[in-house]
């Protein structure tokens, strides 16, 4: 799943650890979500737009690689 997970972080100037910290997972986590290795699950990816102020749909395009 394509996602826009990394340019929404990059424009707060916050690290992957800083992403990590408020979303409550592993740094790790975010490195794959952010490369596509892993696909959040739909809380997290629910906590992920609350944070950025966006839709789930603006963030994640799915079917997309």
């Amino acid at each position: 799943m394509k996602n826009h997970v990394r340019e929404l972080r990059e424009r707060q100037e916050w690290s992957q650890g800083d992403l990590a910290e408020r979303l409550d997972v592993s740094r790790q986590t975010v490195n794959a979500i952010e490369t596509s290795k892993y696909d959040p699950s739909l809380p997290l990816a629910f906590r992920i737009a609350k944070l950025f102020r966006h839709s789930i749909e603006t963030i994640f395009e799915p079917g997309k690689d």
